[in-house]
């Protein structure tokens, strides 16, 4: 592995802190990088990766853990991880102290093989291009069918992987020499609920979850047929319950039987964690290439080509929820927030990558993006098409509203169209209305009102001339002039509408009218100082 740093300190916490490690003692600043991955020799001393973990491996007592600490600060690591509870003498939190070194506990039940495999694919997840792959007891690391096939061969029985829904992730071969419930299995990829409902009745999961040991499972007899007998264990890595391996075969478990499943336990646990290590890398590298490719720069070409959209027409579309009315900041609507977050991009991707090939989708800040291949001007109104059809799909889960940046043939180009697509999108999350999916021009209008506000706001400048004399007027008086202008100009003088539309006769409004001419001092029969009007009191409302 290479020693540059390949990820940071509060990454990796965030991914492995509640399974696997905990921090005992001293503290690492979040955005640290970590450089590499070493196990502890007393025999012959180790390379030292800059910012390495030093896996302390058989280092128990705190005569041997404070002179590591000091080795492991003397030579770049920047943590030493020994096997939990561990024993922190003055001695030890001085010597972690003055070497600038903090010490992790790795949770009981998780081996070091786990531990170090897992770290190293975390620590490799950013490299750029492909890389061989990767095996672990010479099997392809994440391949659960070659695991479920090697265990099958060892117990002589059809093999089953299953997540903690009873879940299908992998299957042996031979399964046609188990029972029809087995196969009714694998054909839906989940246990029929009327057999997991049995399990449950019959305690079966909670005896699997609470022992480290292989659990018997008697026939069960359903629709006339009685099922062949099962043997299970719990995958876990250190506390946490991964999911489990089902044998159908009969007979007693002997020691040998027994060895085995414990021995695939390990094996199979270190490859659920590779598949997840490896997902949440895919997802972060994702996310990466594609705000690297929409925000342009020096390495947007290379996130394009790795994306596989290098030298292609491409659009770029911006998704988001709409904000909560009511605005609670409570900890469980964040919560809530998140979930429709990851429950939108989820959606999206999944959407995009069904009827838009080559599409690449990731959240950039609070936004979910898309880059969108287009061929030509259909294409474009395809991608519209696909956008309604996505909104009006998830509405009845997630108010969401999609804008659509213009097509773009180069890196500069994309960056153009993420930049509009922000703007529609900032006008749909700001301005009620039913829209639900914009380019920029169906809302150009209101987004230059949008950014002329904004522009008048970072000069510190108000309402000034006719204007601030109306409101300073109506403050003043609890009078009603700025609306009654208001309504005259969105009515196009029609004194009656704007009459009716304020809830007032219109003798009532023409008077207020010519009070409005008054106090502002404004001549409302020029063409130039009505759209001067119109415009600064559109400004003020939005």
């Amino acid at each position: 592995m290479g020693q540059g740093a390949r990820s940071s300190w509060g990454r990796l916490l965030a991914d492995l802190g509640s399974t696997l490690l905990e921090v005992v003692h001293g503290r690492i600043p979040a955005d640290r990088p970590v450089g590499g991955v070493v196990i502890h020799d007393p025999v012959d001393e180790p390379v030292y990766p800059e910012n390495s973990l030093v896996l302390a491996v058989g280092v128990h007592t705190p005569d041997a853990l404070a002179p590591l600490l000091t080795g492991a600060g003397r030579n770049g690591g920047i943590a030493v991880i020994v096997r939990s509870p561990v024993d922190l003498t003055d001695d030890v939190r001085r010597a972690a102290d003055d070497a600038g070194v903090a010490i992790l506990g790795l949770a009981r039940g998780a081996t070091w093989t786990q531990l170090a495999a897992l770290l190293r694919s975390m620590l490799a997840e950013d490299d750029i291009g492909h890389t061989q792959a990767e095996s672990l007891d010479g099997i392809p690391a994440g391949d659960l069918f070659a695991v479920a096939n090697a265990i099958s061969a060892l117990l002589d029985a059809p093999v089953t992987i299953e997540d903690r829904s009873s879940r299908v992730l992998a299957f042996s071969g031979r399964q046609d020499e188990a029972d029809a419930s087995r196969i009714e299995t694998i054909i839906g990829r989940q246990v029929p609920d009327r057999y997991a409902q049995v399990l449950v009745e019959r305690g079966v999961f909670r005896d699997l979850y609470q022992s480290d040991r292989p659990v018997v499972v008697d026939p069960i007899e359903m629709d006339e047929v009685v099922t062949q007998q099962r043997v299970a264990i719990a995958v876990r890595a250190g506390d946490e319950v991964l999911g489990s391996i089902w044998a159908a075969m009969d007979g007693p478990v002997t020691p040998e039987r027994a060895a085995t499943l414990r021995e695939a336990e390990t094996l199979v646990a270190l490859h659920l964690l590779r598949v997840r290590a490896g997902a949440d890398a895919e997802r972060r590298l994702r996310a990466e290439l594609v705000s690297r490719a929409v925000e342009g720069g020096p390495e947007a070409r290379d996130a394009l080509s790795r994306l596989g959209l290098a030298g292609r027409r491409v659009s770029v579309i911006a998704a988001a929820a709409l904000p909560d009315e009511d605005g609670d900041a409570s900890e469980q609507a964040d919560q809530e927030r998140m979930a429709a977050r990851e429950l939108l991009l989820d959606a999206l991707t999944m959407h995009l990558s069904a009827v838009q090939p080559g599409a690449a989708v990731a959240f950039v800040a609070d936004t979910a993006y898309g880059i969108i291949p287009v061929a030509d001007a259909a294409a474009e109104d395809r991608s519209a098409a696909l956008s309604e059809d996505f909104v009006r799909r998830i509405s009845g889960r997630i108010p969401a509203v999609v804008a659509i940046g213009h097509a773009a043939d180069d890196v500069a180009g994309i960056a153009a169209s993420r930049a509009e697509a922000r703007r529609v999108l900032r006008v749909l999350t700001t301005r009620a209305g039913t829209r639900r999916v914009a380019r920029m021009a169906d809302v150009e209008t209101e987004s230059l009102l949008l950014e002329l506000r904004d522009l008048r706001a970072s000069r510190g400048e108000t309402a000034s001339g006719f204007l601030a004399r109306l409101v300073d007027y109506d403050r003043r008086t609890g009078s009603e002039l700025v609306n009654t202008l208001a309504a005259w100009l969105d009515n196009f003088g029609d004194v009656p509408a704007a009459a009716a539309a304020t809830f007032l006769h219109p003798n009532t409004f023409r008077y207020r009218l010519r009070r409005v001419a008054e106090v502002g001092e404004i001549d409302l029969t020029d063409g130039d100082t009505r759209f001067a009007a119109m415009l600064q009191l559109r400004i003020r409302r939005d």
